[in-house]
């Protein structure tokens, strides 16, 4: 069995949910999505979008190897959209040949560059901070940097997921494309001595071991402040830490996104294309931030008021094509310095 094979096949045992008896290669008002984010992440858009259009969505939901399945499926897959919950998978499926150009008028006036591929390959849907949680009793101190996280002051007091998560390796490559690659490896150096046990969980499990006193700082996106708060097992993790944005005093904090692409052989175009300028509406902006706790891509539409009660989001410019060039460094960056094996390794 090929890897390839694998991967396909792992995608289509991991469906969670097929809507309606499953997807066929061409409907009239349907639209049929691959996703990578989570049912009730975007079944209120969905229904919207019905509402508004009277077209059918019809979703296969899972967790990994949805585009080396579009990959194999070639020419006969029914796949019209890919809908991903982080930037690296839509910079996989390009590289894959998985999609295609979306020219829209509507998804530029909605859209800034920074958050479009500048090829047009795929289009930023929702906006999220990689940020410092940090404890509440025990920093005292309102604003830090990114390079600061690599001071010998933090020794012992920073928790963080693995190096090679995508939200750790976009972080990186950004500070590549910011710093300079030396300079970029000092740091992460750094920060490794600084970390007070292997990189292990998720981003709440980071801010968990802040609240248990494991560590003083935990590097995590903001929507993981929401879905906390939400929680009635995890709100104390919640309420123990203050959100800071890293490098607001200077080039901002390093922003990833979740995003739409095209499918190169959608069967469905013109729905597509239909759901896709839905979901950079201010409408469907709207919806997302109020059932995500994410920042809008739309500059026409405000935060939550929980999310603006952080503060002002200064988001570094840096374009998500420069950090997709970076990606491989980055991830090879993490392999080279053994960030995964933690501080004493």
């Amino acid at each position: 069995m090929t890897p390839l094979y694998r991967a396909w096949h792992r995608a289509f045992l991991s469906v969670a949910l097929i809507t309606a008896s499953g997807l066929t290669a061409h409907a009239d008002g349907t639209v049929n999505i691959y996703s990578y984010r989570e049912p009730k992440l975007i079944e209120p858009l969905l229904k919207a979008f019905t509402d508004k259009t009277g077209i059918t969505p019809n979703v296969v939901y899972a967790n990994t190897g949805l585009i080396e399945r579009m990959v194999a499926e070639g020419q006969n897959s029914p796949a019209d959209v890919l809908l991903s919950n982080e930037f690296g998978w839509l910079n996989q499926a390009e590289a894959a040949g998985a999609t295609q150009t979306i020219k829209s008028d509507i998804v530029e006036a909605q859209v800034p560059a920074e958050y479009r591929d500048p090829k047009g390959q795929w289009v930023g849907l929702t906006r999220r901070a990689r940020v410092v949680y940090a404890s509440k009793d025990r920093v005292k101190q309102d604003s830090i940097t990114y390079e600061e996280l690599a001071d010998p002051k933090w020794k012992g007091k920073i928790c963080i997921r693995s190096g090679q998560h995508t939200y750790n390796v976009a972080l990186l490559a950004s500070m590549i494309a910011n710093d300079g690659e030396e300079k970029a490896e000092t740091w992460l150096n750094g920060l490794k001595a600084n970390l007070a046990r292997k990189p292990a969980g998720g981003d709440r499990e980071q801010v968990r071991d802040v609240q248990a006193g494991l560590c003083d700082l935990a590097i995590g996106n903001t929507y993981y402040m929401v879905a906390m708060q939400k929680n009635p097992e995890q709100k104390a993790w919640a309420d123990a830490v203050k959100i800071l944005f890293p490098n607001a005093g200077d080039r901002g904090t390093h922003v990833n996104i979740s995003g739409v692409a095209l499918a190169a052989h959608a069967p469905n175009k013109s729905n597509a294309m239909k759901l896709i300028e839905f979901l950079v509406s201010d409408e469907a902006q709207e919806i997302y931030v109020e059932a995500n706790g994410e920042y809008p891509v739309s500059p026409h539409v405000k935060p939550t008021e929980l999310v603006a009660s952080w503060g002002p989001l200064k988001a570094d410019k840096l374009p998500l094509s420069k950090i997709g060039e970076l990606r491989k460094k980055a991830s090879e960056m993490v392999d080279r310095v053994r960030f995964d094996a933690g501080p004493n390794s």
